[in-house]
């Protein structure tokens, strides 16, 4: 095990993306730098503060702070750009990394040298409690078709993972950048910025690497972005506005009604 843990690349970065005074930050930090495989590990912020930097201190991380008003889609290009690696993964500051997350994600792209992106399963956690609820479950058969070879570089079947909600969890994707280009995010959405991306990343050239196995762990908690959202009605709108652009407004208004039920995840 300490020989596997002597192993590195430089072909990846993590960039642990820090916002305010989160309780969970340093065992995210923790989770990235006890990987199998080493690999850079850079934090960065758009809202400096001493619980941060103090990390960033205490486990000798450069930080690197965004100037300007915090939002999801300025902090995640910002986030890309502070990596001078091919292959960046944006952690966020909730979420727990296994400790093969960086083998897994090399593998695969080792496997598929045409990758566009990585990405696997993830469970969700709740106060401090590895679950796996049915929006978990139905998630990972919506991404099955990416297990088969001859799918995953198919354009048709890449955007059908994305078709019927966003399958992918956003902590568990690592981008090809020179593949997919800069601004990796050019979105409009205000949440539903990485399920657009998805679908835009799934039209282009090349093949989407993925494992199934659960290699994050997903964090569910008061101060979530993403529950948040689903607080003041602002999940249900964007959601209502992607399914609309897929299908048209009378199917989506269908789906809606099944779809909010996945919002349970979030419920305490």
């Amino acid at each position: 095990m300490e020989k596997d843990r002597e192993k590195k690349t430089d072909r990846h970065t993590f960039v642990v993306c820090a916002y305010k005074q989160s309780e969970y930050l340093e065992t995210c930090v923790r989770s990235v730098l006890r990987q199998t495989i080493q690999s850079k590990v850079v934090m960065c912020t758009s809202t400096p503060n001493h619980h941060i930097e103090t990390i960033a201190k205490k486990y000798r991380l450069k930080l690197y702070i965004r100037e300007g008003e915090s939002n999801i889609r300025d902090d995640w290009n910002f986030a890309i750009s502070c990596a001078d690696t091919p292959l960046v993964t944006i952690a966020h500051q909730d979420d727990i990394y296994h400790s093969r997350y960086v083998e897994s994600m090399s593998d695969a792209f080792n496997a598929r040298p045409d990758a566009t992106v990585f990405f696997s399963g993830y469970r969700p956690v709740k106060n401090g409690i590895v679950s796996l609820d049915a929006n978990c479950i139905i998630r990972a058969m919506l991404r099955a078709p990416m297990c088969v070879d001859g799918l995953a570089g198919i354009r048709f079947f890449k955007r059908l993972i994305f078709s019927l909600g966003n399958s992918v969890c956003c902590p568990t994707v690592t981008y090809a950048v020179d593949r997919v280009g800069k601004p990796v995010f050019t979105s409009s959405y205000k949440y539903n910025i990485d399920w657009d991306t998805f679908r835009k990343l799934a039209q282009l050239p090349g093949s989407f690497a993925y494992d199934p196995h659960a290699l994050v762990g997903y964090r569910v908690h008061a101060g979530a972005t993403s529950k948040q959202y689903i607080d003041n009605s602002g999940r249900f709108e964007e959601d209502k506005r992607m399914f609309t652009e897929i299908w048209g407004k009378t199917t989506a208004q269908m789906i809606m009604k099944f779809y909010t039920r996945a919002y349970d995840t979030y419920k305490d």
